[in-house]
C-alpha cells in the first residue's frame, strides 16, 4: 500500500481529467500521515479525500515537492503503483 496524491481542475472547468499524479515515496509517508491524523494506511484505504490549501501546503513541505495550487488536490492509498505516476 502507498499514499497516492491526485489533482483536478476545479469544478467550474468542466472537465474531471486527471490533471496531476503522485505516488508518495515510502520515507514520507509517516509525515504525511501525521500531517492528515492518520493511524495507518490500512484504515485510510478507502478511497480518495480532498486536501485543504493548507494540508496541501505542509505536505508539499513534508515530501520536498511542490505541488500544484491551481488544482483540486486529493489523497488516498492504493494497493499498485500507477503507470502515469513519476
Amino acid at each position: 500500500m502507498y499514499l497516492c496524491i491526485t489533482g483536478f481542475l476545479p469544478d467550474e472547468a468542466n472537465d474531471d481529467s486527471l490533471q496531476y499524479e503522485l505516488d508518495v515515496s515510502p520515507e514520507f509517508e509517516q509525515a504525511v500521515m501525521e500531517i492528515l491524523g492518520w493511524q495507518s494506511l490500512a484504515a485510510e484505504a478507502d478511497g480518495e479525500l480532498p486536501l485543504t490549501k493548507e494540508q496541501v501546503r505542509q505536505i508539499a513541505t513534508a515530501i520536498k515537492e511542490a505541488l500544484p495550487d491551481d488544482l483540486d488536490m486529493f489523497i488516498g492509498v492504493r494497493t499498485a503503483a500507477s503507470p502515469l505516476s513519476r
